[in-house]
């Protein structure tokens, strides 16, 4: 090889080429040349206008029409969220409740009182639920157990045909012997108790 036809280095910079324009110190041009440009775009929609004000919305309506956002009747109220939640069987129930002793009369309403009611699965045989009562003594519990048959009628009266099917009646809780950390399984547990 020659000297004249000596390789470049890859990567060498290129010389400068002419100057330029000269640079304004103000940037006045830059500035115009800027606002050329943008006075050649399309307008966008909804822009303003140089002298015009924004319309203004307009906002909700204050007038004598009611809306959602004015004082609502709370039975109006309690009855569409009651519908909305799907609470209406239970608000039924629980009113059942309520109303024990006009059900079934106040003789047996002093020595048994409803504890809960469990709806049927969605899959059962059967429509309806079980309410639990619970009674003073066992032979309250007999009793209510003998009317079981005319509680479900008056109950289905009131709630809606089958919404109960069965009327669980427990007697009184008993107390329990079971005393300390040792006792015996099976065992016949306290005798002549109640002398």
């Amino acid at each position: 090889m020659t000297e004249d036809q000596s390789p470049e280095p890859v990567g060498a910079p290129e010389p400068p080429g002419p100057p330029g324009p000269p640079h304004d110190e103000t940037g006045l041009d830059l500035a115009r040349s800027i606002a050329r440009s943008v006075a050649r775009l399309p307008a966008r929609a909804g822009a303003r206008r140089p002298g015009r004000r924004p319309r203004s919305e307009p906002g909700p309506s204050t007038g004598a029409h009611p809306d959602e956002r004015d004082p609502q009747l709370l039975d109006a109220t309690m009855g569409r969220l009651v519908a909305e939640r799907g609470w209406a069987e239970d608000v039924r129930v629980h009113g059942v409740f309520s109303r024990w002793a006009a059900i079934v009369g106040p003789d047996v309403a002093r020595h048994a009182r409803p504890v809960s009611f469990e709806r049927a699965e969605a899959g059962a045989d059967r429509p309806g639920g079980r309410l639990t009562v619970q009674t003073d003594s066992t032979a309250w519990a007999t009793e209510v157990r003998l009317l079981a048959g005319t509680v479900v009628r008056r109950l289905n009266e009131e709630l809606g045909d089958g919404t109960v099917r069965v009327v669980d009646v427990k007697g009184p809780d008993a107390p329990s012997w079971r005393h300390g950390r040792r006792s015996l399984r099976d065992a016949r547990g306290p005798r002549d108790t109640y002398g």
